[in-house]
Protein backbone atom coordinates (compact mmCIF):
# COMPACT_ATOMS: atom_id res chain seq x y z
CA UNK A 1 0.00 0.00 0.00
CA UNK A 2 1.05 3.49 -0.45
CA UNK A 3 1.14 5.63 2.34
CA UNK A 4 3.40 8.87 0.92
CA UNK A 5 -0.06 10.73 0.93
CA UNK A 6 -0.90 8.96 4.33
CA UNK A 7 -2.11 12.47 6.99
CA UNK A 8 -0.37 11.98 9.67
CA UNK A 9 -2.02 15.40 12.18
CA UNK A 10 -0.20 15.71 15.33
CA UNK A 11 -1.84 16.69 18.91
CA UNK A 12 -2.64 20.43 18.95
CA UNK A 13 -0.50 20.00 22.31
CA UNK A 14 2.51 19.08 20.10
CA UNK A 15 2.67 22.32 18.01
CA UNK A 16 2.51 24.53 20.95
CA UNK A 17 5.65 23.04 22.16
CA UNK A 18 8.87 25.58 22.54
CA UNK A 19 11.28 25.25 19.81
CA UNK A 20 14.38 24.21 21.23
CA UNK A 21 16.80 26.78 21.12
CA UNK A 22 19.81 25.01 21.86
CA UNK A 23 19.71 22.57 19.14
CA UNK A 24 21.15 25.28 16.74
CA UNK A 25 23.56 25.87 19.07
CA UNK A 26 24.64 22.33 18.65
CA UNK A 27 24.48 22.42 15.09
CA UNK A 28 26.33 25.36 14.57
CA UNK A 29 28.78 23.79 16.50
CA UNK A 30 29.14 20.83 15.14
CA UNK A 31 29.44 22.32 11.18
CA UNK A 32 32.78 23.95 12.91
CA UNK A 33 34.13 20.80 14.36
CA UNK A 34 33.47 18.76 10.70
CA UNK A 35 35.43 21.51 9.12
CA UNK A 36 38.39 20.20 11.42
CA UNK A 37 38.62 23.51 13.79
CA UNK A 38 39.27 22.88 17.52
CA UNK A 39 35.97 24.22 19.00
CA UNK A 40 36.33 25.08 22.55
CA UNK A 41 32.33 23.88 23.77
CA UNK A 42 31.41 25.77 27.13
CA UNK A 43 27.66 26.47 25.51
CA UNK A 44 26.43 23.21 27.34
CA UNK A 45 25.01 21.67 30.82
CA UNK A 46 27.29 18.18 30.59
CA UNK A 47 29.24 17.20 33.40
CA UNK A 48 32.57 16.84 31.42
CA UNK A 49 34.39 14.39 34.05
CA UNK A 50 33.32 10.74 35.03
CA UNK A 51 30.83 9.15 37.42
CA UNK A 52 33.48 8.36 40.39
CA UNK A 53 34.32 4.86 40.60
CA UNK A 54 32.66 3.57 43.47
CA UNK A 55 29.61 4.39 41.72
CA UNK A 56 30.24 2.57 38.31
CA UNK A 57 31.65 -0.65 40.12
CA UNK A 58 28.60 -0.78 42.41
CA UNK A 59 26.58 -0.79 39.20
CA UNK A 60 28.72 -3.49 37.39
CA UNK A 61 27.86 -5.79 40.28
CA UNK A 62 24.12 -4.92 40.83
CA UNK A 63 23.76 -5.80 37.16
CA UNK A 64 24.83 -9.43 37.54
CA UNK A 65 21.67 -9.55 40.39
CA UNK A 66 18.61 -11.59 38.58
CA UNK A 67 16.40 -9.55 41.17
CA UNK A 68 17.28 -6.25 38.69
CA UNK A 69 16.53 -8.02 35.59
CA UNK A 70 12.76 -8.24 36.84
CA UNK A 71 10.15 -5.53 36.74
CA UNK A 72 11.11 -3.16 39.83
CA UNK A 73 8.78 -1.74 42.19
CA UNK A 74 6.44 0.90 40.30
CA UNK A 75 7.23 3.85 42.35
CA UNK A 76 11.62 2.26 42.75
CA UNK A 77 12.98 0.87 45.51
CA UNK A 78 12.51 1.86 49.26
CA UNK A 79 16.01 1.40 49.65
CA UNK A 80 16.90 4.29 47.13
CA UNK A 81 14.45 6.28 48.69
CA UNK A 82 15.54 5.57 52.42
CA UNK A 83 19.00 7.15 50.87
CA UNK A 84 17.91 10.34 49.51
CA UNK A 85 16.26 10.78 53.13
CA UNK A 86 19.52 10.14 54.47
CA UNK A 87 21.11 12.29 52.30
CA UNK A 88 19.13 15.09 52.62
CA UNK A 89 18.85 14.52 56.32
CA UNK A 90 23.14 15.12 57.22
CA UNK A 91 23.11 17.89 54.32
CA UNK A 92 20.25 19.85 55.40
CA UNK A 93 18.55 18.07 58.56
CA UNK A 94 15.73 17.85 56.30
CA UNK A 95 13.14 15.21 57.62
CA UNK A 96 11.68 13.00 54.50
CA UNK A 97 9.28 10.12 54.75
CA UNK A 98 10.71 7.89 52.15
CA UNK A 99 7.20 6.14 51.33
CA UNK A 100 5.17 9.36 50.82
CA UNK A 101 7.17 12.41 50.31
CA UNK A 102 9.81 10.72 47.93
CA UNK A 103 9.87 10.34 44.46
CA UNK A 104 11.96 8.56 42.29
CA UNK A 105 12.48 10.13 38.87
CA UNK A 106 13.81 9.73 35.52
CA UNK A 107 16.19 12.32 35.98
CA UNK A 108 15.24 15.96 37.37
CA UNK A 109 14.05 17.29 33.75
CA UNK A 110 11.36 14.66 34.05
CA UNK A 111 9.75 15.61 37.21
CA UNK A 112 10.11 19.27 35.89
CA UNK A 113 8.04 18.88 32.75
CA UNK A 114 5.48 16.34 34.90
CA UNK A 115 4.61 18.49 37.95
CA UNK A 116 3.02 20.95 35.23
CA UNK A 117 1.23 18.37 33.85
CA UNK A 118 0.06 17.33 37.31
CA UNK A 119 -1.21 20.68 38.70
CA UNK A 120 -2.27 23.07 35.58
CA UNK A 121 -5.02 22.31 32.88
CA UNK A 122 -6.10 25.36 30.72
CA UNK A 123 -6.92 28.55 31.54
CA UNK A 124 -4.07 28.04 34.70
CA UNK A 125 -0.96 30.27 35.34
CA UNK A 126 2.46 29.02 36.09
CA UNK A 127 4.87 31.77 37.11
CA UNK A 128 8.39 30.65 35.73
CA UNK A 129 11.92 32.26 36.31
CA UNK A 130 13.19 34.51 33.10
CA UNK A 131 15.74 33.94 32.72
CA UNK A 132 15.29 30.43 33.00
CA UNK A 133 15.81 26.59 32.06
CA UNK A 134 13.42 26.08 28.76
CA UNK A 135 12.02 22.95 30.10
CA UNK A 136 9.71 24.53 32.73
CA UNK A 137 8.62 25.84 29.49
CA UNK A 138 7.90 22.51 27.97
CA UNK A 139 5.79 21.48 30.72
CA UNK A 140 3.58 24.52 31.26
CA UNK A 141 2.82 23.64 27.25
CA UNK A 142 1.70 20.16 26.96
CA UNK A 143 -0.46 21.47 30.42
CA UNK A 144 -1.85 23.85 28.20
CA UNK A 145 -1.35 26.42 30.71
CA UNK A 146 -0.28 30.11 30.14
CA UNK A 147 3.19 31.32 31.90
CA UNK A 148 3.88 34.49 33.65
CA UNK A 149 7.37 35.28 33.74
CA UNK A 150 9.72 36.63 37.05
CA UNK A 151 12.19 38.65 35.68
CA UNK A 152 15.70 37.70 37.20
CA UNK A 153 17.97 40.93 37.42
CA UNK A 154 21.27 41.46 38.47
CA UNK A 155 20.07 44.94 40.77
CA UNK A 156 17.97 42.44 42.13
CA UNK A 157 20.27 39.80 43.26
CA UNK A 158 18.80 37.87 39.87
CA UNK A 159 16.19 37.30 42.38
CA UNK A 160 12.32 37.58 41.46
CA UNK A 161 10.61 40.46 42.60
CA UNK A 162 7.37 38.90 44.10
CA UNK A 163 6.09 42.78 44.92
CA UNK A 164 6.14 43.38 40.51
CA UNK A 165 3.74 40.45 39.74
CA UNK A 166 -0.20 41.53 38.51
CA UNK A 167 -3.07 40.66 40.17
CA UNK A 168 -4.75 39.13 37.29
CA UNK A 169 -1.51 36.52 37.41
CA UNK A 170 -1.86 35.63 40.88
CA UNK A 171 -5.14 35.05 41.21
CA UNK A 172 -4.78 32.26 38.23
CA UNK A 173 -1.33 31.19 39.23
CA UNK A 174 -1.48 27.43 40.62
CA UNK A 175 2.38 26.97 40.43
CA UNK A 176 5.57 28.70 40.34
CA UNK A 177 9.49 27.57 39.49
CA UNK A 178 12.53 28.83 41.60
CA UNK A 179 16.05 27.54 40.65
CA UNK A 180 18.91 28.33 42.88
CA UNK A 181 22.08 28.20 42.74
CA UNK A 182 20.78 29.45 39.38
CA UNK A 183 20.67 27.96 35.78
CA UNK A 184 21.96 30.21 33.84
CA UNK A 185 23.08 33.02 35.67
CA UNK A 186 24.98 31.20 38.78
CA UNK A 187 23.16 33.46 41.31
CA UNK A 188 22.57 31.63 44.77
CA UNK A 189 19.61 32.57 47.55
CA UNK A 190 19.49 33.07 51.00
CA UNK A 191 17.36 31.70 54.06
CA UNK A 192 15.25 34.97 54.11
CA UNK A 193 14.42 34.31 50.26
CA UNK A 194 12.78 31.19 50.38
CA UNK A 195 11.21 31.91 53.69
CA UNK A 196 9.59 34.91 51.79
CA UNK A 197 8.89 32.85 48.74
CA UNK A 198 6.57 30.44 51.77
CA UNK A 199 5.01 32.90 52.18
CA UNK A 200 4.22 34.36 49.01
CA UNK A 201 2.66 30.40 47.88
CA UNK A 202 0.83 30.48 51.60
CA UNK A 203 -0.93 33.87 50.78
CA UNK A 204 -1.65 33.04 46.91
CA UNK A 205 -2.10 29.61 47.30
CA UNK A 206 0.51 28.30 44.59
CA UNK A 207 2.55 25.40 44.62
CA UNK A 208 6.59 25.88 44.62
CA UNK A 209 8.73 23.66 42.63
CA UNK A 210 11.87 24.54 43.65
CA UNK A 211 14.59 23.04 41.15
CA UNK A 212 17.75 22.08 43.24
CA UNK A 213 20.03 20.59 40.68
CA UNK A 214 23.34 21.98 41.16
CA UNK A 215 22.58 22.46 45.12
CA UNK A 216 25.94 20.87 45.75
CA UNK A 217 28.04 23.40 43.85
CA UNK A 218 28.09 26.32 46.13
CA UNK A 219 32.08 29.01 46.27
CA UNK A 220 34.03 30.64 48.39
CA UNK A 221 32.91 28.33 51.83
CA UNK A 222 28.87 28.81 50.70
CA UNK A 223 26.61 25.94 50.61
CA UNK A 224 23.81 26.19 49.22
CA UNK A 225 20.49 26.27 50.78
CA UNK A 226 17.64 24.04 50.55
CA UNK A 227 13.95 25.17 49.98
CA UNK A 228 12.58 22.43 52.26
CA UNK A 229 15.37 23.72 55.10
CA UNK A 230 12.61 26.49 55.24
CA UNK A 231 9.40 26.31 57.81
CA UNK A 232 6.24 25.08 55.88
CA UNK A 233 8.06 24.63 52.63
CA UNK A 234 6.64 20.91 52.53
CA UNK A 235 3.36 22.51 52.75
CA UNK A 236 3.60 24.45 49.98
CA UNK A 237 6.16 22.92 47.85
CA UNK A 238 8.11 20.02 46.67
CA UNK A 239 12.29 20.34 45.56
CA UNK A 240 13.83 18.47 42.61
CA UNK A 241 17.27 16.75 42.75
CA UNK A 242 19.23 15.33 40.62
CA UNK A 243 22.40 13.08 40.89
CA UNK A 244 23.43 14.44 37.13
CA UNK A 245 25.79 17.12 38.17
CA UNK A 246 26.52 15.90 42.21
CA UNK A 247 28.03 13.09 41.40
CA UNK A 248 28.52 13.57 37.36
CA UNK A 249 25.79 11.24 36.68
CA UNK A 250 24.00 12.98 34.39
CA UNK A 251 23.62 9.97 31.54
CA UNK A 252 22.28 7.77 34.78
CA UNK A 253 18.91 9.57 34.64
CA UNK A 254 18.25 9.54 38.15
CA UNK A 255 16.67 12.06 40.32
CA UNK A 256 13.74 13.04 42.68
CA UNK A 257 10.99 15.21 43.73
CA UNK A 258 11.12 15.67 47.34
CA UNK A 259 8.53 17.31 50.11
CA UNK A 260 4.38 17.89 49.73
CA UNK A 261 2.75 14.74 50.00
CA UNK A 262 -0.25 14.64 47.91
CA UNK A 263 2.14 16.38 45.03
CA UNK A 264 4.49 13.27 45.44
CA UNK A 265 1.12 11.22 45.17
CA UNK A 266 0.30 12.91 42.08
CA UNK A 267 3.94 12.48 40.52
CA UNK A 268 3.77 9.08 41.18
CA UNK A 269 0.60 8.04 40.12
CA UNK A 270 1.47 9.78 36.44
CA UNK A 271 4.39 8.08 36.30
CA UNK A 272 2.53 4.91 37.12
CA UNK A 273 1.08 5.42 33.44
CA UNK A 274 4.29 6.12 32.23
CA UNK A 275 7.14 3.80 33.22
CA UNK A 276 7.79 0.72 35.78
CA UNK A 277 10.24 2.95 37.42
CA UNK A 278 14.46 2.48 36.82
CA UNK A 279 16.37 -0.55 36.46
CA UNK A 280 17.10 -1.75 39.75
CA UNK A 281 20.93 -2.07 39.21
CA UNK A 282 21.40 1.87 38.56
CA UNK A 283 19.06 2.46 41.31
CA UNK A 284 21.59 0.15 43.82
CA UNK A 285 23.97 2.47 41.93
CA UNK A 286 22.65 5.64 43.04
CA UNK A 287 21.75 4.87 46.93
CA UNK A 288 25.63 3.80 46.88
CA UNK A 289 26.21 7.97 45.84
CA UNK A 290 23.85 9.00 48.15
CA UNK A 291 25.13 6.87 51.13
CA UNK A 292 28.88 6.51 50.47
CA UNK A 293 31.51 9.13 51.49
CA UNK A 294 30.71 12.04 50.13
CA UNK A 295 34.60 12.91 49.70
CA UNK A 296 34.11 12.95 45.72
CA UNK A 297 31.27 15.36 46.21
CA UNK A 298 33.59 17.90 48.07
CA UNK A 299 36.49 17.30 45.50
CA UNK A 300 34.14 18.21 42.22
CA UNK A 301 32.46 21.20 43.72
CA UNK A 302 36.97 22.18 44.28
CA UNK A 303 37.60 21.25 41.21
CA UNK A 304 34.69 23.51 39.78
CA UNK A 305 35.97 26.64 42.26
CA UNK A 306 39.81 26.60 40.97
CA UNK A 307 37.81 26.69 36.69
CA UNK A 308 35.77 29.74 37.97
CA UNK A 309 38.86 31.21 39.57
CA UNK A 310 40.91 30.71 36.47
CA UNK A 311 38.44 31.64 33.97
CA UNK A 312 37.62 34.80 35.82
CA UNK A 313 41.80 35.42 35.94
CA UNK A 314 41.32 34.99 32.04
CA UNK A 315 38.48 37.03 31.56
CA UNK A 316 40.20 40.26 33.69
CA UNK A 317 43.42 39.82 32.06
CA UNK A 318 41.07 40.40 28.38
CA UNK A 319 39.04 42.97 30.08
CA UNK A 320 35.79 41.39 30.20
CA UNK A 321 34.58 42.61 33.29
CA UNK A 322 32.25 40.56 35.58
CA UNK A 323 31.20 39.30 39.02
CA UNK A 324 32.58 35.48 40.04
CA UNK A 325 29.21 33.54 40.18
CA UNK A 326 28.92 32.03 43.94
CA UNK A 327 27.03 28.61 42.66
CA UNK A 328 26.37 26.30 39.87
CA UNK A 329 29.06 25.43 37.52
CA UNK A 330 27.80 28.59 34.75
CA UNK A 331 29.35 31.65 34.82
CA UNK A 332 26.74 34.89 33.27
CA UNK A 333 28.70 37.16 31.65
CA UNK A 334 27.56 40.68 29.85
CA UNK A 335 28.13 40.79 26.42
CA UNK A 336 29.82 43.91 25.00
CA UNK A 337 28.64 47.34 23.33
CA UNK A 338 26.92 46.69 20.14
CA UNK A 339 26.22 43.21 20.09
CA UNK A 340 22.62 41.03 21.13
CA UNK A 341 23.14 37.91 22.61
CA UNK A 342 23.01 35.72 19.35
CA UNK A 343 25.13 37.82 17.58
CA UNK A 344 27.68 37.99 20.05
CA UNK A 345 27.99 34.19 20.36
CA UNK A 346 27.72 33.48 16.65
CA UNK A 347 31.03 35.99 16.65
CA UNK A 348 32.76 33.87 19.41
CA UNK A 349 32.12 30.83 17.01
CA UNK A 350 32.80 31.98 14.03
CA UNK A 351 36.31 33.65 14.90
CA UNK A 352 37.26 32.36 18.22
CA UNK A 353 35.61 28.82 18.01
CA UNK A 354 34.39 29.25 21.09
CA UNK A 355 31.13 28.35 21.65
CA UNK A 356 28.87 30.17 24.40
CA UNK A 357 25.06 30.03 25.21
CA UNK A 358 23.15 33.07 23.87
CA UNK A 359 21.39 34.44 26.96
CA UNK A 360 17.69 35.10 24.96
CA UNK A 361 18.03 30.98 25.02
CA UNK A 362 17.02 31.45 28.89
CA UNK A 363 14.19 33.90 28.43
CA UNK A 364 14.01 37.63 26.89
CA UNK A 365 15.58 38.72 30.14
CA UNK A 366 18.67 36.90 29.36
CA UNK A 367 19.52 39.34 26.86
CA UNK A 368 22.57 40.80 26.86
CA UNK A 369 24.40 38.16 29.01
CA UNK A 370 26.03 34.73 27.64
CA UNK A 371 26.08 31.43 29.75
CA UNK A 372 29.74 29.73 30.00
CA UNK A 373 30.15 26.61 31.72
CA UNK A 374 33.24 25.37 33.58
CA UNK A 375 33.20 21.80 32.00
CA UNK A 376 36.36 22.17 30.63
CA UNK A 377 39.69 22.14 32.31
CA UNK A 378 41.68 25.31 33.38
CA UNK A 379 43.63 25.30 30.78
CA UNK A 380 40.97 25.06 28.42
CA UNK A 381 38.89 27.92 30.27
CA UNK A 382 42.02 29.69 30.13
CA UNK A 383 42.99 29.14 26.19
CA UNK A 384 39.07 30.02 25.20
CA UNK A 385 39.28 33.71 26.97
CA UNK A 386 42.70 34.26 25.63
CA UNK A 387 40.93 33.46 21.92
CA UNK A 388 38.51 35.67 22.68
CA UNK A 389 40.76 38.73 24.30
CA UNK A 390 42.35 38.14 20.69
CA UNK A 391 39.01 39.65 19.13
CA UNK A 392 39.84 43.59 20.80
CA UNK A 393 36.24 43.59 21.83
CA UNK A 394 36.90 44.59 25.09
CA UNK A 395 39.30 47.80 25.05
Amino acid sequence: MNTSHFPISPAKRMQHLPSQFFAGLVRKANAQIAQGHDVINLGQGNPDMPTPSHIVSKLQEAATNPLYHKYPPFSGYSFLKEAIASRYKADYNVDLDPETEVAILFGGKTGLVEISQCLLDPGDVCLVPDPGYPDYWSGVALSGAEMVTMPLKADHAFLPDYSALSVSALERAKLMFINYPNNPTGAVADRGFYEETVRFAEKNGIVVASDFAYGAIGFDGHRPVSFLETPGAKEVGVEFYTLSKTYNMAGWRVGFALGNKEVIRLINLMQDHYYVSLFGGIQAAAAEALTASQVCVTELVGVYEQRRNALYGALGRIGWDAKPSPGSFFTWLPVPNGHTSVSFADLLLQEAKVVVAPGVGFGAHGEGYVRVGLLAPEARLEEAAERIGRLGLFG
